[in-house]
This record gives structure tokens, C-alpha cells and sequence, in this order.
């Protein structure tokens, strides 16, 4: 599943604005590939995610850059944040950053193209490889100082696929604690944990079912998908990559992976029951997102009333956890003009759309 854009009636594609006023950002994940366009009056044009199972090699991306680039308007300014320097495909991080950057060189070899790198903002491909702690996961620190561009302070939650990202800004500037994928664990800003590719047996070893205190399997029979489908919280198109067995994403088959983590069939208790395991590990999962945001909330940085801001698939648990603190929510797609449909994508896709709103308020 993917957004995309209808083909332009002639006398519109006569209106578009010029290659240089479009923005293009980019995401590469280790999972997903994300790209958004920002006109130059600020209006969100395209957004776009697709599943780049990049670990697998760098033709995954190649494939994707080029299924991204038929849905894309003309441009030549294009900035590039990354997350998927972290796979397992690279022997380190400063590997994987080279590698990124120039597979997107030669991508776009005639476009004007940087790198994001936190603090130092845009860099070249060459001070980017030269750079590579700077650049290397640095996508949250893009969506945070755009949300703190336009909200006055807060707590940035983006919840993933795979990871959450807990960050407090005030005074429309990050007020991040760590910077490294490392320091960002250690500080509590960095939770791994995401509402569809997170393995379930990372969220418990032992529930409650039919009675007992039943343990989990260690293996990677079902995901946090299957949860959040399980509970009805699971958009119907957020989940792109492949089940844990490979097959159907239905409500039954879902329940049948998450009974094999109890080493049961599907068939011994009613769908009902399964619905139910699977809220209790919601809220598992949430849990460790609220045990996150309290210890960073308890540092005292942010006045009572500041809102808790959610971006990503997972941000209907951003929407709870807001319930659950007594503060006011505010939705990533608010702060992004142009259609809904497209405003709801760059929340999905939250770096790629910061990164492009930032550029296009670049000269």
C-alpha cells in the first residue's frame, strides 16, 4: 500500500511550480522508504511510503527509489535523512552512511542534493560521509525542529513501525538529552518498540489466558500487527511488509500467530479470547511508551499544560497516552497544508515531510 497522486489534467500539470520551488525530502529506512514535496507556498504535494526491505540489499532501494520517483513531481532540490545505516547489510554505521549517500548520488546525479545532519543542518554527500555520527539516524531531530516550528513546546512522539521517539522541545528549539541511537536508549527518548514489526515475545515472557499465567514463546511467530489488528487499532493499509509466516492479514490468521506464541492452536478458545491477549499486550507495549514519556516529563523541562504531539502509524497510541496524562494532543497532519488525504500520509512519514518543510524555507 502506498499514497499516491492522480495523474494532473493538462491545464493543471500547465500550473505546477517550477522545479526549483518543490521541495523533495527523503527517509531512508532500514524497512521503509519515505518521501514528501513541499511547494514553495508551503503546501504539501506528494507524500509516499513504501516497504524497502533494505537488510536484503541495496537493490531493495534501488527498486524503490525508482517506484518513489514515478510518483513525484519535477525537482531538483532533494534532502536526504536516513535510519538505514543501522541494518545488518553494513559492517557499521559510517558504512552504512557512505553507502546510502552514494547510492543516492548516483540516484539524482544532476539534482541539488544534501544531507541532513541534526544541529549543522544541511551538509553535501561528501561532508555527510566525512560526518557520519552526524548524519547517521538522524531523522527524529528533523521532525522535532519542524514541530517545533510551529507548536511553541511539547513532547514529540513518533511511533513507528519499529521504534518510538520521545522527544520534549520548548521555546521552538529539540531539548533532546542524547543524539546517538545509544544516547537517545540510554535517556528514554528511544524506545524499540513499534505498533507492526515489533516481535510480541519482546513485549512479555509470561500472560494471563484461560485462567492460567501462560509463558510466551521466544520466537518470531507474530508481531505487534497482528495486536493492533487483533484490537481494531491497526489502519488497514500501515502494514506493508510481510506477516510473520507469510501469510493473510486477516483477523483469524493474525489470532492463529499470536496462539502459536502460546505454543496453542487458534481453534482452542474463541476469536474473542485471542482479542482479548492481544489488548493486554497493547498495552504492554504502550506502557513502556508511558513509563518513557513520564521519565522525561519528570525532568521538569516542559510546563504543565504542553501537548503531547504524535506522528507515525502508531500515533493513535499517542492519542491514548495523551488521554491517560490529562494533556492536550496535537496531530502531526495539523501542522502540514494541502489535501487530507496527503496530510495523513506525511504523519505516517512525519521525517520526510519535516525534511522537505524545512528546505522549502531554504533560499
Amino acid at each position: 500500500m502506498m499514497a499516491s497522486r492522480k495523474a494532473p489534467h493538462p491545464e493543471e500539470a500547465a500550473k505546477r511550480p517550477p522545479r526549483r520551488a518543490i521541495a523533495t525530502g527523503w527517509d531512508l529506512g532500514g524497512a521503509h522508504l519515505k518521501v514528501a514535496q513541499i511547494d514553495g507556498a508551503g503546501r504539501l504535494r506528494t507524500a509516499v511510503q513504501l516497504p524497502c526491505t533494505l537488510w536484503r540489499g541495496l537493490d531493495h532501494l534501488t527498486e524503490a527509489l525508482a517506484a518513489a520517483r514515478r510518483q513525484l513531481l519535477p525537482s531538483v532540490r532533494h534532502g536526504v535523512t536516513m535510519t538505514g545505516e543501522l541494518t545488518d547489510l553494513f559492517v557499521d554505521r559510517a558504512d552504512g552512511v557512505r553507502q546510502l549517500a552514494e547510492a543516492m548520488v548516483a540516484e539524482f546525479a544532476a539534482a541539488e542534493l544534501t544531507f541532513y545532519a541534526g544541529p549543522a543542518g544541511f551538509v553535501p554527500a561528501a561532508t555527510a560521509i566525512a560526518r557520519p555520527r552526524e548524519v547517521a539516524s538522524a531523522n527524529w531531530h528533523a521532525s522535532v525542529r519542524f514541530a517545533a516550528s510551529r507548536v511553541p513546546c511539547g513532547l514529540f512522539l513518533d511511533i513507528g513501525s519499529t521504534t518510538t521517539d520521545i522527544v520534549p522541545f520548548r521555546d521552538r528549539a529539540v531539548e533532546a538529552t542524547g543524539y546517538s541511537d545509544d544516547e537517545r536508549m540510554v535517556a528514554g527518548e528511544l524506545v524499540y518498540t513499534g505498533v507492526t514489526r515489533t516481535p510480541v515475545m519482546a513485549l512479555a515472557d509470561r500472560v494471563p489466558f484461560a485462567g492460567e499465567i501462560q509463558p510466551l514463546m521466544a520466537e518470531y511467530f507474530a508481531t505487534s500487527a497482528d495486536l493492533h489488528r487483533l484490537t481494531g487499532a491497526l489502519p488497514d493499509d500501515a502494514d506493508q511488509l510481510p506477516s510473520a509466516d507469510g501469510r493473510g492479514k486477516t483477523l483469524e490468521e493474525s489470532a492463529r500467530r499470536l496462539a502459536r506464541m502460546l505454543g496453542r492452536d487458534y481453534e482452542s478458545a474463541p476469536l474473542s479470547a485471542w482479542q482479548g491477549l492481544a489488548r493486554h499486550l497493547a498495552e504492554r507495549q504502550l506502557r513502556l511508551v508511558h513509563d518513557a514519556a513520564d521519565r522525561i516529563l519528570s525532568l521538569g523541562q516542559l510546563p504543565a499544560d504542553a501537548p503531547l504531539l504524535g506522528a507515525g502509524i502508531g500515533r493513535f497510541l499517542v492519542r491514548d497516552l495523551a488521554a491517560r496524562l490529562g494533556r492536550r494532543y496535537v496531530d502531526f497532519a495539523s501542522l502540514v497544508t494541502g489535501e487530507a488525504a496527503l496530510c495523513e500520509w506525511a504523519a505516517r512519514c512525519a521525517p520526510a515531510a519535516s525534511i522537505a518543510a524545512l528546505m522549502a524555507k531554504t533560499p
